[in-house]
């Protein structure tokens, strides 16, 4: 055999073998996230994508889906609600993703809800707020608990601490807005009053001109914080260096170490709903979400070497959601909605899910946790 002939040879096998690898790598299917992993929306996004990287890498090294390994697009939005848009316009023009989790806060989530409905393509956000899922939207689901479980969960902590007369103190943000008009839709179905009002910005530094008004208020008994982000952490300094002497809630927006370490001392004594996942250690044995908690936890602290928060787990629980829907039905986006919508007994870090028709989140208040920072960690209040 001539040299030439060799190399020819050669040359053909390698472009074979090229183009079988090209073959394999087109095979993949591409699911695409948009998160605030930088911006004042970090603490939320940045777990968010170490977690999604990380079990994507997982379940592709056991032979993928179907044996279709995944292909994870990711865009960092910087919490600009534009910026997602935009994103989420390439997602799905560009990228040809078959499903999208992300979606970091309620703001850049709603600005990304048109285009994944009229695309016709399954989006799990990781936001907040009711809104995202009420009324229902026929791709659009949410992992997170909503900001109405939050106030009905502090609602009933209040009640069973017979203080029923509180003040709120709310960011003008998607979420905080959002939770405050939760909290006063709901109040008198659990006998609380609602006596005085305050409201912060998102540049705020400096709240104690709106917890002095409140504090002045007579007969005020609870302080309730909705928001995200380092403005609660402001208002609890605040709040202790006013010596404003009743309990302190926040949402489960500050569900994350970044919060007590923002805060300091001040978050001692604080109380919020959270997932069980921030004290998976301390779950009963019989806790159904005991296993899947602390192996997400140990495995997210392992790898990054940093605190485990509940944003990771929104992530987390969004991935095995969409994994087990496409395990069951595909790959096909409307099929992969369908069967996102039928998820049933599904345990994740924020609760067991049950999907339907009308319910696109899947949890009920059981799912939340009250929560209590003790000498800089979290612990059970009940």
């Amino acid at each position: 055999m001539t040299l030439h002939k060799s190399l020819a040879i050669a040359a053909g096998l390698l472009m074979g073998a090229t183009s079988l690898f090209g073959g394999a790598q087109a095979q993949d299917i591409k699911v695409g996230a948009v998160l605030s992993v930088t911006g004042p929306g970090a603490f939320l996004g940045d777990p968010a994508d170490k977690t999604l990287r990380m079990y994507v890498d997982e379940i592709n090294a056991k032979g993928g889906v179907k044996g279709r390994k995944l292909q994870l697009v990711i865009y960092d939005d910087g919490g600009d609600a534009g910026k997602a848009r935009t994103f989420a316009t390439r997602l799905v023009e560009e990228d040809k993703i078959v499903a999208m989790v992300g979606g970091s806060s309620t703001g850049t989530t709603m600005a990304m809800v048109p285009i994944f409905e009229e695309a016709q393509i399954p989006f799990i956000s990781l936001g907040g707020a009711v809104v995202i899922i009420e009324p229902v939207k026929k791709f659009v689901f949410k992992t997170p608990h909503t900001d109405r479980m939050a106030c009905e969960k502090i609602f009933t902590d209040l009640k069973q601490r017979n203080l029923t007369r509180i003040a709120l103190i709310s960011g003008t943000d998607g979420f905080g807005k959002s939770m405050r008009d939760q909290c006063a839709a709901v109040n008198a179905k659990y006998g609380v009053e609602i006596l005085a009002e305050e409201t912060y910005g998102p540049r705020d530094t400096d709240m104690t001109p709106q917890l002095t008004n409140l504090k002045a208020k007579a007969g005020v008994q609870a302080v309730i914080n909705p928001g995200f982000g380092q403005g609660p952490a402001i208002v609890t300094r605040n709040f202790r260096q006013l010596g404003f002497a009743v309990p302190l809630y926040q949402s489960h927006g500050v569900a994350s170490k970044q919060y007590i370490d923002l805060a300091g001392d001040a978050a001692n004594g604080v109380r919020l709903p959270a997932a069980a996942l921030l004290v998976a250690d301390k779950l009963a044995a019989s806790d159904p979400q005991k296993a899947v908690a602390s192996a997400y936890a140990t495995k997210f602290q392992t790898i990054t070497k940093e605190p485990v928060s509940t944003f990771g787990g929104h992530a987390f629980d969004g991935l095995m959601i969409l994994v087990g829907a496409m395990e069951r039905g595909g790959f096909d986006p409307k099929v992969i909605r369908d069967e996102i919508e039928k998820t049933k007994g599904l345990i994740g870090t924020a609760g067991v899910f049950n999907m339907s028709a009308s319910d696109h989140m899947g949890l009920d208040l059981s799912a939340f946790k009250m929560l209590e920072i003790r000498n800089g960690d979290w612990a059970l209040a009940e």
